[in-house]
């Protein structure tokens, strides 16, 4: 298995920090109170009800995709030509053909910015709506608020016998519940859907346990376990919590359905090549796959967009099967009916400096990181497509025009899904906090 660096020198690793605090006194019974209280309040209507996130870790450039600068100086502009899209006057970068052929598909979003520069910032801070509350390094694993999956998971889960969250094939540095609790951290699914030999772990029973000694099992676990439960989740009990994870195993072994989402197999060969016969193009199948099971949120983990070096060679070889995969899952959604219903985003922590540097040792050029600038690609849900909102400057420097935040987004991925992002949910320890801090989202996509 081949491992993709970034900068900061991290490989393939889960963090989750789950944030069960201290129960407590006067903060447990305030927050149980409070709670009680926001239930039944009324938020948007929901035009999507399943979200595909594909996060481009490592911060991807928007000067080789989604914003070429071909009237900059050519230590801007960059080895890549551009071409015109669907869309009369806006052009792409030349390695996303299908992408640009296919923009009245979807809305492109060229002014989001913000100022955490590094992957543990940035990845935070895109990926929940919530900037770090302190400063972070570069390579840290934090969180401080739970991510927008986690927050789909507890408001979306639906009792199908799939978890309500996953992640391919594992998950972003910020992607965990925080103090939602371990039951809405996501499912990984690490393996490769591309090999022969693809299964999903612990969704089939051992082959020498019978279905019916599992069973019983189960029940003699029911009979001798006696521990009282704290059932409402502001207690954070973990006891229940465990309870939760033994659930969510025992529906994934039994649930035919589950069977069926993950048989990836049982697609036509021609529905797999046309993807692309590669792991990311595999798990964008299975990202559909999940979607029509009934799972609210998966996101397709993509990492080793971190390029300070060999910015145009990896991209050439890159971009192209990128394209196709991402053109090809929002296609395919559209054709089956289910792309008003599935909101697909992709992005990453941040995009690239407008000038192309190299760095010492190095002889092949490459950008470094930039919060200032980035696209965002959002299609479904009713978005409307050929929608292109703000824009950058000559050399790409900044947002200029309609600039936005993380918070806008993120207020726009939960205003789709259904989810009041000013909702205010509560820790363990009674402490409320709003989903989003600006719940504005962005209106040009509503």
């Amino acid at each position: 298995m081949s491992l993709i660096r970034r900068c900061d020198g991290v490989t393939r690793r889960n963090a989750v920090q789950v944030g069960l605090g201290g129960m407590l006194g006067t903060g447990l019974a305030s927050g149980l109170r409070a709670m009680a209280e926001s239930r039944g309040a009324g938020g948007p209507v929901a035009k999507a009800t399943s979200c595909i996130l594909i996060w481009m870790d490592g911060g991807p450039t928007h000067f080789e995709t989604f914003d070429p600068k071909p009237d900059a100086p050519a230590e801007y502009r960059g080895d890549f030509a551009d071409i015109a899209t669907a869309v009369s006057g806006v052009g792409y970068s030349q390695h996303m053909v299908k992408l640009a052929a296919s923009l009245n598909d979807y809305a492109m979003i060229r002014s989001i910015r913000h100022d955490q520069g590094n992957h543990g910032a940035g990845n935070h801070y895109m990926m929940t709506g919530a900037p770090p509350r302190i400063p972070v390094g570069c390579g840290a694993f934090v969180s401080f608020h739970p991510s927008m999956g986690s927050v789909v998971a507890r408001e979306l889960g639906r009792n199908n016998g799939l978890p309500s969250y996953f992640s391919m094939p594992q998950m972003s540095r910020s992607g965990g519940p925080n103090f939602l609790g371990a039951r809405y951290a996501p499912f990984v699914v690490g393996d490769d859907p591309n090999s022969n030999r693809f299964k999903v772990r612990d969704v089939a029973l051992p082959r020498d346990l019978s279905e019916l000694r599992f069973t019983s099992r189960t029940e003699l676990r029911a009979k001798v376990d006696r521990m009282v439960r704290l059932q409402d989740e502001a207690a954070g009990d973990p006891a229940a919590a465990y309870d939760e994870y033994y659930r969510q195993g025992f529906s994934l072994v039994t649930s035919v359905q589950a069977q069926q989402a993950f048989d990836i197999h049982q697609e036509p060969e021609a529905v797999r090549e046309r993807y692309g016969r590669n792991s990311f193009g595999q798990r964008c199948l299975l990202a559909r796959r999940l979607v029509e099971a009934g799972v609210p949120f998966i996101t397709v983990y993509d990492g080793g967009w971190d390029h300070h070096s060999d910015l145009f060679g990896a991209l050439k070889k890159r971009l192209p099967e990128w394209d196709n995969s991402v053109a090809t899952l929002i296609q395919d959604l559209k054709e089956r009916g289910l792309l008003d219903s599935t909101l697909v985003v992709a992005l990453g922590e941040f995009g690239r400096t407008p000038k192309i540097s190299t760095l010492s040792g190095s002889n092949t050029p490459g950008r470094d990181h930039w919060a200032n600038a980035m696209s965002v690609l959002m299609a479904g849900g009713g978005t409307p497509g050929g929608t292109v909102v703000g824009a950058t400057d000559r050399k790409g420097f900044s947002a200029v025009d309609r600039v936005l935040s993380p918070e806008n987004f993120v207020a726009t991925v939960y205003h789709k899904l259904g989810i009041d992002p000013d909702k205010v949910v509560f820790s363990p320890e009674g402490r409320p906090t709003h989903l989003v801090s600006d719940p504005t989202p962005i209106r040009e996509l509503i």
